[in-house]
């Protein structure tokens, strides 16, 4: 199971329409655990609800922790209680920082495309391949001005050069054009891009469309897209450590089905987009729902997340 830490929230303010950026500090006053450029936290709000939210401020910064948190219209308790009620002063659990969403290593130039609230991660990651100087482009999109978070600190920070705003209420000259964009990335450029899954789903057929290679295309969802799955059969899991059998009905989950068994299982979002459950696979054949993995990795088939994930073989066996 991960480790907790208690922070407190050491400032709160609004940063755009239905965004607010909190800094979290430790309570103890030790350096807190290092990140790299597109990690994310799992904050611990209420009464067991928890919600991840990707780290933007700068990756050597050990004595702070900064997330920005939009208010989602249909919250269940999550993003409404953070605005509402947590304030300067709270202390909170979080998780330590794990990343699903690592910059590999340049090759030639990297576009980073944010939608909305999906600027989060990419800001951090465009802090630190200006600080490596490594060529990059930023292109941040959003409903409206109102809406855009961090534009301020992006229209005068060092590498405002590089940076390209996106308006959906704006000049249609203006809107994001990424055939336009593409045909000036080189053959080993990588590609990011975070947001809406429409937003994300849209941008990786455009760049695919563009010739890009899949294993230079570096996705990551909020939320949970859809996924092509088949019907939701019963399977058996083997928890390896023990030999414990188990059955996964088909209106349950695998996550499910091992915590009641009282097999230690960290489980976070339960939609497949945190990889806070993802748990090594020694037999079988995995049913892929998540929106965590890359191709590659899900025809790897050694690892799979109980949360939302299926079978495609009658039994898995766990490496649990």
């Amino acid at each position: 199971m991960p480790n907790l830490l208690n922070v407190k929230i050491a400032a709160k303010r609004p940063i755009a329409t239905d965004i607010c950026l909190l800094e979290l500090s430790s309570v103890s006053g030790e350096p807190l655990p290092s990140f790299s450029a597109g990690a994310h936290i799992d904050v611990h709000v209420s009464n067991g609800v928890v919600r991840q939210y990707s780290l933007c401020n700068a990756v050597g910064q050990d004595h702070r922790y900064l997330i920005a948190v939009l208010r989602e219209p249909e919250s269940r308790g999550g993003s409404s209680a953070i605005h509402d009620k947590l304030g300067v002063g709270d202390v909170i659990e979080i998780s330590e920082p794990r990343n699903n969403f690592p910059l590999a290593k340049p090759g030639d130039k990297v576009l980073l495309l944010a939608g909305g609230i999906g600027i989060t991660p990419l800001l951090c990651m465009a802090g630190r391949l200006h600080q490596s100087r490594a060529p990059f482009e930023l292109h941040y999109c959003a409903r409206s001005i109102d809406r855009m978070a961090f534009r301020e600190y992006l229209a005068t920070c060092d590498y405002r050069e590089q940076v390209h705003f996106h308006f959906d209420d704006g000049d249609e000259n203006q809107r994001l054009n990424l055939e336009k964009v593409l045909p000036a990335l080189g053959s080993k450029s990588d590609i990011y891009v975070c947001g809406p899954s429409g937003f994300i789903d849209w941008a990786l057929k455009a760049a695919q469309a563009g010739g890009i290679p899949s294993d230079r295309l570096h996705r990551e969802y909020f939320s949970a897209p859809p996924v092509a799955s088949g019907p939701n059969d019963a399977f058996e899991i083997v928890v390896a450590s023990t030999g414990q059998t188990l059955t996964v009905p088909a209106d349950r989950s695998a996550a499910n089905v091992l915590i009641e068994a009282g097999v230690p299982l960290a489980v976070s979002c339960e939609e497949g987009i945190c990889g806070s459950c993802i748990t090594g696979v020694l037999e079988g054949i995995p049913d892929h729902r998540d929106a965590v993995f890359t191709d590659e990795e899900r025809e790897g088939g050694d690892r799979f997340t109980p949360c939302c994930s299926r079978a495609k073989s009658a039994r898995l066996v766990l490496d649990l």
